[in-house]
């Protein structure tokens, strides 16, 4: 019996209800709706199901989620701001629970967007789940950054470069990063039982970004479009377990809402 059985069973708990609170916010990220009524949400529904939100008060943080639009690549401070038609929104979620945290985010469209952000949006999840589909042990870290660069890149986008992916499991933060971008067979290879993140931030324009005055919120310095993906997931001895997957089928928009 692997040595992380235990480890993987609480992350699967905590990815779970981070997974599921972004498909309850599904339905309510729409037109008119403010990115503060999103973070309520999101809050209430993490602490009614048995966790709490781990953004909340992380080194100074005041809201529960990030909510990033349009040109912000990521950190985005939940506020007033209305959704208005052809918005562009990354929500992330970072669940808690028995100390183990779950750390998830999706795309969200609002009414009628342009061909070109749709592009991107398309292009950041199969990016993501390209690097995602090659993990197994003995992979090295540059082969995850690789798969992405190379194919953003290819498709006229660019790969972020000033934040990466990380280890999680009953720290937030903690070794290795995940860069997404690399060289093949670099940097330290995959064991089976790490945990971490993979989370394209890419954009339309080039790779720069710059951080706003509330030190949180980071923007394309380009002001071009950015978009963002992400998952939670561990090595197994043959491959690899998405901790966040959508119990709905949520994988990018746009989303066929299913009712419970």
């Amino acid at each position: 019996m692997p040595d992380y059985k235990e480890k993987f069973e609480k992350m699967r708990v905590a990815g779970k209800l981070a997974a599921q609170t972004l498909d309850m916010l599904t339905d309510n990220i729409k037109e008119g709706v403010t990115t503060d009524h999103i973070d309520k949400l999101g809050y209430e529904f993490i602490r009614d199901n048995g966790g709490f939100s781990a953004p909340l008060y992380y080194r100074g943080f005041t809201k529960s989620l990030c909510t990033s639009l349009n040109h912000v690549v990521c950190h985005g401070i939940p506020s007033n701001r209305i959704l208005r038609d052809g918005d562009a929104i990354n929500v992330d979620v970072t669940a808690v629970v028995d100390e183990h945290y779950g750390d998830t985010s999706r795309m969200f469209s609002i009414g009628n967007t342009s061909v070109k952000l749709n592009n991107l949006i398309d292009t950041t999840h199969k990016s993501m789940m390209r690097a995602i589909n090659i993990l197994k042990p003995g992979i090295r870290l540059g082969d995850i950054g690789y798969e992405i660069q190379s194919f953003v890149e290819d498709k006229g986008f660019s790969v972020v470069r000033d934040f990466c992916g990380h280890g999680i499991s009953t720290i937030f933060h903690e070794p290795p990063n995940i860069l997404h971008y690399g060289s093949k067979n670099s940097g330290m290879s995959l064991r089976p039982g790490m945990t971490f993140t993979i989370e394209p931030m890419i954009n339309t324009g080039k790779y720069d970004v710059k951080m706003l005055n509330d030190g949180w919120t980071a923007v394309t310095k380009d002001k071009s479009l950015s978009a963002q993906f992400e998952h939670t997931l561990g090595i197994t001895e043959n491959g690899y377990e998405i901790f966040t997957e959508s119990a709905k089928g949520y994988s990018k928009p746009p989303y066929l809402i299913i009712n419970d």
